[in-house]
């Protein structure tokens, strides 16, 4: 029954400690970072080889970098999303893992909204929307995972009109959104537990955001309709972000059936 999570980390190298520690107790089978903020010749392999870990690293100098670690076989498919040829940013990194398509992304902020930082969020969506569908017109059991930078609906954030100017609340990240989940890509979260209130997944580190539970979801399993079948259970796990020096994000993670 394998474990997968996802985890925003907010720099790898000033987590380390306390991200070692989560992944040793918990163990899942696979794991994806996002913001590892290093080159890969900087990631500390080494430190997760000792648990049991190999790793796959798409890095970039300070900013962004995404990371695929698994205790099983790792067999990498692309270390970035098709589409743009120019575009240099580490933010996406795909592998086949035990019969399953492993798709660890960070989608781009897009902050401020009217300028190019949210027209590349919303043509980077465009590139995503279109490689989920190439997958499922092959067939590909696949999940999609990791910060996607998206506000679904106003039940996602402590309070909407807050952001209603955000880059993660547009009307046009939000269509794109339903697009991608339109295609027949399930919510794990929100198939696991539909009632849920409050999941939040990421809280500021300003004003106060964390001891008043004022947060957001936007971190997520998304599950190919081969792959939903197979879920067991998808939770978040709130612990990590209240230890000192946390990442303003906290893992989420997704528990399947073994395959046929």
């Amino acid at each position: 029954m394998p474990v997968l999570a996802t985890w925003n980390v907010n720099s790898i190298r000033a987590r380390l400690p306390l991200v070692l520690e989560w992944t040793g107790r918990v163990r899942p089978d696979v794991l994806l970072f996002q913001e590892i903020k290093t080159e890969a010749s900087g990631f500390p392999d080494m430190e997760f080889r000792s648990l049991g870990y190999q790793s796959l690293v798409v890095g970039q100098k300070s900013y962004n970098g995404v990371a695929l670690l698994s205790r099983l076989p790792i067999h990498p498919v692309m270390t970035s999303l098709p589409g743009d040829e120019a575009d240099a940013q580490a933010r996406y990194i795909e592998a086949d893992v035990a019969g399953i398509r492993v798709i660890g992304l960070y989608l781009p902020n897009g902050n401020p909204i009217g300028a190019e930082k949210f027209a590349y969020k919303l043509a980077w969506m465009d590139r995503l929307i279109a490689r989920a569908k190439t997958l499922l017109a092959e067939g590909v059991p696949f999940l999609m995972a990791g910060d996607f930078n998206v506000i679904p609906t106003d039940d996602d954030v402590y309070d909407p009109k807050a952001f209603a100017s955000d880059a993660l609340t547009q009307e046009e990240t939000r269509r794109k959104w339903r697009a991608l989940l339109n295609l027949g890509l399930y919510d794990a979260f929100s198939l696991s537990h539909p009632d849920a209130r409050r999941a939040w997944t990421f809280w500021d580190y300003q004003a106060g955001a964390w001891p008043r539970d004022l947060g957001l979801r936007i971190d997520f399993f998304l599950l190919s309709p081969r792959l939903v079948d197979r879920l067991q259970d998808c939770g978040i796990d709130r612990e990590p972000r209240a230890l000192e020096k946390a990442s303003d994000h906290t893992p989420v993670w997704c528990r399947l059936e073994d395959g046929q």
